[in-house]
């Protein structure tokens, strides 16, 4: 079968794979999977009995681990997921027992302008269509699990306002005494909807509920998705479930999902979504799709439990984090290493000549609009402009202990000028750089990474977290604000800085993990700055605390927890053939 990525769509070549793909019980038998761990969900997607598993794999072994970050994100595309399913690709042409794990997609960014993030090329993860579009119903289950507790918290308040004390005690229940301009959740669909971001709900009569400002935020901003991405088994998503704050009382207490007594209900709601599920690339290596929070809003990484699974399972496991090194990868470094005790044997930056490019001052690109020249045409003058970009996320990536292994991810377009280039760079600022053609030619183009990869894995680091929990929230902070993102320093509102005062007095909270909030187009909190800020202030404009998902989330910039959709959404070009029901327009 010829595949040629440079003469079909990504669709139409996964729609063309999925023809030859491998039944799902072959990938998870390859893989050492029994069959009664395996939960069929049709042909080519399984779940896997996460516990099953778990309690027969007892033993030491331990696969090496490999997180895939990248520069940060421009329109032109870096290609993490392709990367990260192109170096399982390759890997596995060198007849190496590999696994991958990948987020799941958001309805929200597949029908905006994001796409699928099911790879690219000649690396992706199929079938598309229902790893783009509801998959196993992970997502509905997070937000139907976090929609429940709202439900319990608004019909609570109404029942409150409407009985008496003694009437409430005949119901089995107790005055929480909610205060309606306290309460921190929201509720959650989806889609990216900026007209439901700020709402009143309640209008009406006595028996519609309390009248209050409330709004929607999009499911994969959730705490329960948070939840989902770390728990490590079922007890563990169980007690984080009833940590939830919710709301407080008119005493500034917290109102808890425990106090509402829902905690059960979502988690009944969130069990089965625990286990990863399992699909294979357009090569038949497994990949593991599980979680989806997005990493500029919450914590951006793949499931825990796929981790712990995968690097049991396998001899090599690359994991994905989301958007550049210092959201995704900061994340995974200091929360989700922390949380799931693993360590990483590899990190992986992805970087791209176009990228770079734009990155050194290249001209806008416009979405439907042909490219520049200077992104087809040699021009080594912005291509080293752009590589500070790269150097700054190296250097982020090192302070981990780690050295980086830089993915120069080719498109047909580079030079070998440009591409020597970003090689002489990346090699004199201590990372180990590798030319990667695994969109245009899958696993055989991904040789070189893969060598270099499995390199880095045999070279001992010195993995170590960039602060200890007993650090003051403020200091966090500041840390990640300077060492991370190349800040001056840190400025807060007013609302924040009560609100740190309040955390680090709280011996509780402030042991919780720093989850930042910021865009994902700068390394800066102002999405305008390309390449390498210098001389700014890192703002922090409110602090959200998920007892739950163990995090502390302070709030940067203008970074909302409800994205929009653009004025070109890509939904404009999703469709189906009613004669065959295949889905075309995916991307």
């Amino acid at each position: 079968m010829n595949l040629d990525p440079t003469k079909l769509k990504g669709w139409e070549i996964a729609e063309l794979a999925e023809q030859q793909m491998k039944p799902i019980s072959m990938v998870a038998a390859e893989l050492g999977l029994q069959e009664q761990e395996i939960i069929p969900m049709g042909r080519a997607i399984a779940k896997v009995d996460y516990r099953k598993v778990m309690e027969r794999l007892t033993g030491d072994h331990q696969a090496k681990y490999i997180d895939v970050t990248a520069i940060t994100p421009t329109p032109l595309g870096e290609g993490k997921t392709t990367t990260t399913i192109g170096l399982v690709q390759g890997l596995g042409k060198l007849k190496k027992r590999v696994v991958g794990a990948i987020r799941q997609s958001s309805s929200g960014p597949t029908f905006n302008i994001k796409g699928s993030a099911a790879g690219g090329g000649l690396a992706q993860c199929i079938p598309q269509t229902p790893l783009a579009i509801r998959l196993t119903g992970d997502i509905d289950c997070v937000t139907n699990a976090h929609n429940i507790a709202m439900t319990a918290l608004t019909s609570r308040m109404q029942h409150e306002q409407n009985y008496s004390d003694q009437d409430l005690v005949k119901r089995g229940l107790k005055r929480l005494d909610i205060d309606p301009s306290r309460v921190q959740f929201k509720w959650l669909m989806d889609f990216c909807a900026q007209a439901l971001r700020n709402i009143t709900i309640g209008k009406g009569g006595k028996m519609d509920g309390v009248e209050m400002e409330s709004g929607f935020a999009i499911s994969a901003s959730s705490e329960v998705m948070a939840i989902l991405a770390v728990a490590k088994d079922l007890k563990d998503m169980r007690e984080r479930m009833g940590r939830i704050v919710v709301a407080y009382n008119k005493k500034g207490n917290e109102i808890t999902t425990a106090d509402l007594q829902v905690d059960g209900a979502m988690t009944a709601w969130m069990a089965d979504a625990l286990n990863p599920n399992l699909l294979q690339t357009i090569e038949g290596q497994p990949i593991f799709v599980h979680a989806g929070p997005f990493a500029n809003i919450a914590i951006g990484q793949s499931s825990i439990a796929a981790d712990l699974l995968g690097t049991k399972l396998a001899d090599y496991h690359i994991t994905e984090s989301g958007f550049a090194a210092d959201i995704g990868f900061e994340k995974f470094w200091n929360l989700k290493c922390r949380i799931s005790g693993l360590k990483p044997s590899a990190v992986v930056i992805v970087a791209t000549v176009r990228a770079l490019k734009m990155h050194g001052g290249g001209p806008a690109v416009k979405p439907g609009m042909p490219l520049d020249d200077a992104y087809v045409k040699e021009n080594l003058g912005l291509v080293e402009k752009g590589c500070e970009n790269l150097i700054a996320h190296i250097d982020i990536v090192k302070k981990s202990g780690v050295k980086p292994v830089v993915c120069i991810n080719s498109f047909y377009t580079d030079t070998q000028a440009e591409i020597e280039l970003v090689r002489k760079i990346a090699d004199k600022n201590g990372a180990l750089p590798a030319v990667s053609e695994h969109w245009l030619k899958g696993g055989e183009g991904a040789l070189e990474l893969a060598q270099a990869v499995m390199s880095a894995c045999n070279e001992k680091n010195n993995f170590r977290f960039l602060y200890d929990l007993n650090t003051p929230l403020r200091k966090r902070i500041e840390l990640i604000a300077k060492e991370v993102y190349g800040a001056d320093g840190v400025s807060y509102s007013d609302t924040a800085l009560e609100k740190a005062k309040a955390i680090e007095a709280d011996p509780q909270a402030n042991h919780l993990g720093t989850c930042m909030a910021k865009t994902h187009l700068s390394l800066s909190d102002d999405p305008n700055l390309k390449n390498r800020p210098r001389g700014w202030t890192l703002a922090i404009r409110d602090i959200l605390v998920y007892k739950g998902a163990g995090l502390v989330v302070p709030i940067s910039g203008t970074i909302k927890l409800m994205p929009g959709t653009s004025s070109d959404p890509a939904f404009r070009r999703i469709d189906v053939d009613v004669n065959t029901g295949k889905v075309h327009g995916l991307f």
